[in-house]
């Protein structure tokens, strides 16, 4: 298997509710001929966003009874210090919740963390050992 993950899909409430959020971030739609879900180009990979009835009936599995914690937390990292302060700032005013407030972190970088209407958790990061390319790729560390 090749190391790739191509795309995350997030169960969501309302789905139109939760497209003006990520659009408020200024993302942009992709697909939108596709009815019932919605996607989003994110560099190499792609956010996918389907109401939670659907994803879990298409997965075999039950609708979750909580919106609380999920066990996942999906991450954006970002170039400089200051822009950690500045995408959790634009997640609140685009509908998002702020979980935790930005911090210096005990591995040497700062970071938050907001969640988006549906409770998914994004954790807001600048990390100096984690250089951005120009197009948007992470690269860890040997």
């Amino acid at each position: 298997m090749e190391r790739r993950l191509s795309l995350v899909t997030l169960g969501v409430a309302d789905l139109a509710r939760s497209i003006a959020f990520y659009e408020a971030l200024g993302w942009k739609r992709s697909v939108t001929a596709a009815e019932g879900v919605a996607f989003f180009q994110l560099g190499p990979i792609a956010l996918s966003l389907f109401p939670d009835p659907d994803l879990a009936e298409d997965a075999g599995l039950a609708v979750r009874a909580s919106a609380d914690f999920r066990g996942i937390s999906l991450a954006h990292n970002v170039r400089e210090r200051g822009e950690v302060d500045a995408v959790v700032a634009l997640m609140e005013r685009a509908g998002g919740t702020v979980l935790k407030r930005p911090e210096e972190k005990a591995w040497g970088g700062y970071g938050a963390y907001a969640a988006d209407p549906d409770g998914h958790a994004w954790e807001i990061a600048w990390n100096p050992g984690f250089p951005i390319a120009e197009d948007g790729a992470l690269t860890l560390p040997d």
